[in-house]
């Protein structure tokens, strides 16, 4: 029974990041969130934000995301409902669409309240507070290897979050998440011992991964590059 719960838990996650995907495939508004969702949180890496402003921010990214979403299911249950035209799924479109604007007004108003006063202060581009904070760096890099995973899948038009494609997520996350540790941990006497272990469950991971016969070898490799690099960049030019 364990066994059969876990199955379909793990099963519900791979619907869940197909329909992540099929979004950011088929919805040119998508693509533009994601790209203005990249934007800002790299934006947060340069400007001193406070730990609630970057909650903020999160929160308003995933409206936006969620809100998406939610319009394109009902656009599609729509469509399936009525093949011709009907008021009543035209209202329900337009209702849907609404969300999307509320979330998107809703976002632009706390990057204004967040950002208008730092933007306007000369010199508020000082990288030395950011510098002081590795959790804030390696969320923000995490996350920026998220979205840059679904925009692959969905650009090479294969690949759940748990059954294949390239690339691996397991293994960019893994690998990022031993890049990350790897800075964090270097100037202490056991840094080189943390960065030795997390690089072997990195590996471990990844291993796994190709083992079970759900990512080939340059899948796993891809993602690994793509985990490392991406937060070698970042903690690189900012830590």
């Amino acid at each position: 029974m364990p066994q059969e719960e876990n199955s379909s838990l793990l099963a519900s996650f791979n619907y869940a990041f197909s329909g992540v995907v099929h979004v950011f495939r088929h919805q040119r508004n998508m693509r533009i969130h994601f790209f203005l969702a990249f934007l800002v949180l790299v934006t947060t890496l340069f400007i001193d934000v406070s730990r609630l402003e970057f909650m903020a921010i999160l929160c308003a990214i995933t409206f936006v995301l969620m809100a998406e979403m939610m319009n394109t299911a009902v656009e599609a249950v729509a469509d399936l409902a009525s093949s011709s035209y009907d008021p009543r799924a035209r209202v329900a479109k337009d209702v849907a669409a609404g969300a999307v604007l509320v979330a998107a007004a809703n976002a632009v108003v706390v990057g204004y309240l967040v950002f208008a006063e730092k933007v306007a202060e000369p010199g508020t581009a000082v990288i030395t507070s950011v510098r002081r904070s590795p959790p804030h760096l390696t969320f923000v890099a995490l996350i920026l290897v998220i979205l840059t995973v679904v925009v692959l899948k969905a650009r090479l038009g294969r690949g759940r979050a748990f059954s294949g494609g390239l690339p691996s997520g397991h293994a960019a996350l893994a690998f990022a998440g031993w890049a990350a540790l790897t800075f964090v941990t270097s100037g202490s006497d056991q840094g080189a011992l943390v960065s030795g272990v997390a690089f072997l469950m990195a590996v471990l991971v990844a291993q796994t991964r190709v083992q079970s016969g759900i990512h080939k070898g340059k899948e796993v490799v891809a993602g690994a590059i793509l985990g490392a690099l991406a937060t070698v960049l970042v903690f690189q030019l900012l830590y």
